[in-house]
């Protein structure tokens, strides 16, 4: 009998379909595997920003992911946003039951690509003491990746050391991204923990308003190619390499006034 190499999705919903759990799925399937989700919260949410936001409640929550684990299961799990410190531990309550799932790549959420806050300042603390260290990798972005050093990272030169930095502070493997730079090169760093090795992977930056969602997007593309058996960096490098593809094929559309979102099916939709 064949089955399906699943993700299970643990993130927000963005009523706009650019980011969060609809990019998850749209970024999972393309990747070549089956979506499942558990929804943290609901955003009101377009290509202008996020207008508010209603929490799911933390029990309804980790029945959401207990349904799935305890029937479907899941290859690997990826993490998005969270909101607060009790719906972070409520997801920690519920992974602990499932710690063969080692796959876990938390894209730590805490501001979206319009500037709206969205993980609360007391939640960070809750983020980097309990969920970070049970995950294998983070993908965060400059202004994430400062939160979590508690200082400013300036440019590129600093971001090899940088990533060393936070994977060996959490004991987790780091994908340091550089989108919010201003450089035209943009070199994202992967420090693997597990082999102590960075690799940088380079792209060109593209002159497009179209960059909602890039973040959910990798971290979702990197889970789907772990569930699909491949090796760590071999799974960052591929999940770079599509983000990359779907950037560049959703250049020039026309969404929304705002930011608009990747082509997550670029290979698709011809």
């Amino acid at each position: 009998m064949k089955t399906y190499n699943r993700v299970l999705s643990i993130a927000g919903s963005d009523s706009g379909g650019g980011a969060g759990i609809q990019a998850d799925i749209k970024s999972i399937s393309a990747c070549g595997c089956y979506a499942a989700t558990a929804i943290t919260a609901i955003t009101v949410q377009n290509t202008l920003g996020v207008s508010n936001v209603h929490a799911v409640p933390d029990q309804i929550l980790q029945e959401q992911i207990e349904s799935v684990l305890s029937d479907i299961g899941a290859d690997s799990i990826k993490i998005g946003m969270l909101h607060s410190s009790n719906t972070i531990l409520a997801v920690c309550s519920v992974l602990d039951q499932y710690k063969g799932i080692k796959n876990i790549v938390l894209d730590p959420v805490m501001v979206a690509t319009s500037g709206d806050v969205l993980l609360l300042d007391e939640a960070v603390d809750t983020l980097k003491r309990f969920l970070i260290p049970r995950v294998r990798v983070i993908t965060p972005n400059v202004p994430e990746a400062e939160i979590l050093l508690g200082r400013k990272i300036e440019s590129q030169s600093e971001f090899i050391p940088c990533a060393k930095e936070l994977a060996n502070l959490f004991q987790v493997s780091v994908l340091l991204k550089a989108g919010h730079l201003d450089d035209d090169d943009l070199i994202d760093v992967f420090y693997d923990f597990e082999n102590q090795e960075s690799i940088s992977m380079k792209s060109k930056r593209l002159n497009t308003r179209n960059t909602h969602g890039t973040g959910c997007s990798m971290s979702s593309a990197c889970a789907a190619f772990l569930a699909r058996g491949f090796d760590l960096q071999m799974a960052v490098q591929l999940a770079k390499n599509y983000i990359n593809n779907a950037i560049v094929a959703g250049a020039d559309y026309r969404i929304g006034e705002g930011n608009g979102p990747v082509n997550h099916f670029y290979e698709y939709w011809k």
